[in-house]
């Protein structure tokens, strides 16, 4: 992250997330963002830092005023009644919010007005009259999102002034043909307006953000697209941002412009510094220590990268030309795609925070499953719900919980609770040296990679478990040092990966120091160098996620949304789908045999990965260098990442199809596959030759 004198020293760092906008419900896409978010934050207070993770709902705009006239309120009324919706539903995944408030907030309104006031004393603040699209009937002026018409390119009816969904093209208001107001249908006048802008273009900004989105507070491929937004040095592609919207509006009004309201995106960023504020109030912190310009504190900001363009562009330029402090660095992440496409309410993936909680109910299993694809990168993650089951039931319980439920019984039934410490030393050095490994993980966000190695960790817990058998030592009186000593050893291990799955867990494990292992907190980082001593008697910790749970919360959703027919209609497609998928199964099972020459076509070779590494943009390649034996080796992209850490591949022999047409893909040229194995239950396994078997040899 940052250079620090004294690394051991505490750090005192401020934390954000996108603020969510007041006019929908917290869905599964918006939780990727507050689940990294609150793991990271949990991680650094476990390390003994001081951390302030703040949010706010996001609560101005053309929007809101709409839609609480709709409904009959005020805007107050409906922000608050929403607010309250969001707060519930991060509290049922855990995300633990030091302060979450609202933009429309006293705190807000007087760092916009005071970060305006100085960015004009900067002369950095410009009036214009601007001509724009007005509805006569609503007698309010439209932003582009509510304009309507016929696609200029496609000739596409209904789309929106800045974007056709149809084909893609984007065009300014006035482009449109027969546009009309989505608010009130009405036919819109061009009228003109003064206007207020913030002077991005100008040379001082344009200097400091060539300067600013190369330091090192972006991630690479975020700070390439700014160089892309930016353009080459001298060239000045940014233009000025217009910060004022019309009344009605419902925000702030812009001091000394009666009438002029701040757009929406000018204070949501501030909603940060109002947010924080507050906490400051609250608990006697010192808000200039934290924001002056100057800050020895850390500031980091979590968000999607849909909104890259305002937080790394906008947000940092405002800050700087006001006299406070740029963010220290911007976690941008990737969109949700569910089963391999878009959030669907016609396919019922379009899920919300609530509808999840009604219908699966423990939420930290969607909390592990996305800390488990999630690496620090841009990279799109996917929510395969049949994965997502698997998962669960595989590595939580199957694996994790798996230690506990058949070793902490053998411990109070016959040894009153007490563990044994045996190899007390080598337990202590593997379990700071494990911590130290995984803590690295956490704190660059490759939660992947952390709880890979955790799963490894309980890996060797399990097989050491497998081969002692204490179901077998505790019917022999005789052994019960051996039954002792595994027991220990086994949950010694499961209170190390309790403390390192914490951030990700932090109910589950709370239960575990309490009830377990009879704390009166909940597990530090710092607690791995310290075992513990005896346990309680075993209380269940987990069930298995029940498939059926997934299928009712997909169900619930789509029939909420589709008309009778309509399904009636799906059924038929899929009865017909049906039957022409057992048709074609009868056709494959009759031609399921095939004969050596064959198998002769096919060139399978023994191949040593030279080298693995990660494919930038790619959510599941890795790619693959391989010696076949030939003068130059072969580049193979593999879908492997989910489960493979690059490093630990490097050296290994494996199997590849040597004479499969190279495939021209979107990151290289694949020259062949390695070949893997995989069943119903979860995992898959790249295939290995015997020792001795040398790059190139013909498998026969």
């Amino acid at each position: 992250m940052t250079t620090r004198k004294n690394p051991d020293a505490p750090r005192k760092i401020l934390v954000t997330s996108a603020l969510p906008y007041a006019n929908g419900s917290i869905h599964l896409g918006h939780l990727v963002e507050y689940i990294q978010t609150d793991i990271w934050v949990r991680f650094q207070k476990m390390q003994g830092h001081e951390v302030h993770y703040v949010c706010a709902d996001d609560t101005h705009g053309t929007p809101i005023m709409l839609r609480a006239e709709k409904e009959g309120i005020t805007a107050e009324q409906l922000i608050d009644r929403v607010w309250h919706e969001h707060k519930a539903d991060f509290n049922s995944f855990l995300v633990e919010f030091d302060n979450y408030g609202s933009t429309n907030s006293d705190e807000t309104k007087q760092y916009a007005e005071e970060i305006y006031l100085r960015l004009d004393k900067a002369n950095l603040i410009a009036k214009r009259s601007i001509e724009q699209f007005y509805d006569p009937v609503k007698n309010m002026f439209l932003p582009d999102r509510f304009i309507k018409g016929e696609c200029p390119k496609c000739h596409a009816n209904d789309q929106y002034g800045d974007n056709c969904e149809v084909c893609g093209a984007a065009y300014a208001p006035t482009d449109l043909i027969n546009p009309y107001s989505a608010v009130s249908g009405a036919k819109p006048e061009l009228r003109f307006s003064d206007h207020y802008f913030f002077k991005l273009s100008a040379d001082t900004c344009q200097q400091f953000l060539r300067e600013w989105t190369r330091s090192g507070s972006l991630q690479p491929e975020a700070a390439n697209k700014m160089q892309e937004w930016l353009g080459a040095e001298g060239e000045n592609k940014l233009t000025d941002w217009d910060i004022s919207r019309d009344a009605p509006y419902f925000g702030f009004e812009i001091p000394g412009a009666p009438g002029k309201y701040f757009y929406v995106w000018l204070d949501a960023p501030v909603g940060y510094m109002g947010s924080f504020r507050q906490l400051c109030n609250e608990k006697g912190l010192d808000f200039d220590e934290y924001w002056k310009a100057g800050s020895k504190t850390e500031m980091y900001h979590f968000i999607g990268k849909d909104i890259l363009y305002f937080h790394a562009l906008f947000w940092p330029a405002m800050l700087q030309h006001a006299g406070f402090r740029t963010p220290t660095k911007l976690f941008a992440h990737g969109f949700l795609t569910v089963n391999g496409e878009k959030m669907s309410k016609s396919r019922g993936t379009f899920i919300t925070a609530k509808s999840y909680v009604d219908h699966v109910g423990n939420t930290e299993y969607l909390r592990y499953y996305y800390a488990a694809k999630l690496n620090g990168t841009m990279e799109d993650l996917d929510l395969n719900l049949e994965d997502f089951v698997a998962k669960v039931n595989s590595d939580l319980v199957g694996k994790y919980i798996n230690i506990a439920s058949r070793c902490a019984g053998f411990l109070t039934k016959f040894f009153d609770g007490k563990l044994a410490f045996g190899e007390m030393e080598n337990v202590l050095g593997g379990a700071v040296g494990s911590g130290q490994t995984i803590a690295e993980s956490f704190e660059s966000r490759d939660y992947a990679r952390a709880l890979r190695d955790i799963m490894g960790i309980a890996d060797r817990i399990n097989g050491e478990i497998a081969i002692a058998a204490p179901w077998i030592l505790a019917k022999d009186e005789t052994r019960r040092a051996a039954l002792h000593d595994i027991c220990s050893r086994a949950l010694h291990g499961f209170y190390v990966l309790s403390i390192l799955l914490r951030p990700v867990l932090p109910e589950l494990t709370s239960r575990v120091a309490r009830e377990l292992f009879g704390m009166n907190r909940d597990f530090t980082w710092h607690d791995l160098s310290v075992l513990p001593t005896r346990v309680n008697p075993y209380q269940h910790l987990a069930t298995r996620l029940d498939p059926k749970l997934i299928e009712a919360m997909v169900a619930a959703n789509k029939e909420s949304l589709q008309p009778a027919a309509e399904s009636r209609q799906r059924h038929a497609e899929h009865q017909q789908h049906t039957v022409a998928k057992e048709a074609a199964q009868a056709e494959i099972d009759m031609q399921s045999f095939i004969s050596i020459e064959d198998f002769a076509k096919i060139d399978l070779r023994v191949a040593r990965i030279v080298n693995a590494e990660h494919v930038e943009g790619a959510e599941k390649l890795l790619k693959l260098t391989l010696d076949i034996g030939e003068a130059q080796p072969r580049t193979v992209f593999a879908g492997i990442k989910s489960v493979y850490d690059p490093e630990k591949l490097k050296g290994r022999m494996t199997v590849m199809v040597a004479n499969l047409a190279p495939r021209k893909m979107k990151f290289g040229l694949s020259e062949g596959m390695v070949l893997a194995a995989s069943g119903e239950t979860p995992g898959l396994f790249i295939l290995s030759p015997d020792d001795g078997a040398q790059p190139g040899m013909r498998i026969k």
